[in-house]
């Protein structure tokens, strides 16, 4: 009778992280579903447990502020609407520099957390599939991908979640994208919550707040001119590369 040979151990470890990825991105959905109940992240129930929520961080600041970090990456993680709202939810509860710094803290640790846990459920399926053209895209990545996502983190026209998904399907390495991930973000970050300080005395009197000057121009104009500026970096970088390889085949 002919024995089939058992997999190399290297096959059954990474047959196993794989499944512990997949578990927890099952998990990871399952609680996606609790915490997207009906108005728990609305202005309606911020404006209910200001008061409340206000004396809790001014009895545990540091508490409070684990606390929102660590809704806020979850929310990032599990790809939930809400994470403009906590931003501005952020600089209304702690203040502009605070409230920043908090989301900037806990969008970034969200989104790494959802590229690893990603990178490691579905990645080697796609890599698998897709073969040739996703190496030459992990090639354009590990030399510039830095510079494009630091473009679309900057000014943030593609949906937050798909711009944490793609560079893990596309096998973009950590350090770029957590790095391209943190700058990126700072900018719009720290203008959401100056806007959401200044909403406090709006929420107070139960009015909804008027968010029309998140789409203005004069916060998108800097926004798209930094962003140009990390897509002319990269433009330079590919050119410079184009130009040493034509004078390499020339000599």
């Amino acid at each position: 009778m002919r024995r089939t040979s058992a997999p190399p151990p290297a096959a059954r470890a990474a047959w196993s992280r794989r499944s512990v990825a997949l578990l927890a991105l099952a998990g990871a959905l399952f609680l996606a579903g609790l915490l997207t109940l009906p108005g728990l992240l609305s202005w309606q129930a911020l404006a209910a447990h200001r008061a409340t929520l206000a004396e809790l961080i001014a009895a545990m600041p540091l508490r409070a502020g684990l606390a929102y970090v660590a809704l806020y990456a979850a929310v990032v993680a599990l790809s939930l609407p809400g994470a403009s709202f906590l931003t501005l939810a952020g600089g209304i509860l702690f203040g502009p520099w605070l409230g920043g710094g908090l989301a900037i803290l806990a969008a970034t640790t969200g989104a790494c957390l959802l590229f690893l846990l990603v990178r490691a459920a579905l990645a080697p399926g796609l890599a698998r599939r897709a073969g040739p053209r996703l190496a030459a895209l992990r090639k354009e990545l590990e030399q510039d991908g830095f510079f494009y996502l630091l473009a679309l983190r900057l000014l943030p026209l593609l949906p937050y979640w798909l711009v944490n998904l793609a560079p893990a399907l596309a096998g973009m390495r950590l350090l770029p994208y957590a790095t391209a991930t943190l700058l990126g973000i700072i900018p719009g970050t720290l203008i959401y919550a100056g806007i959401g300080a200044g909403l406090d005395s709006t929420l107070a009197a139960g009015t909804p707040p008027d968010l029309a000057a998140l789409a203005s121009m004069r916060i998108l104009l800097p926004l798209g001119g930094l962003a140009l500026l990390s897509l002319g970096a990269a433009a330079w970088r590919r050119r410079a590369r184009t130009l040493q390889a034509r004078s390499s085949a020339a000599s």
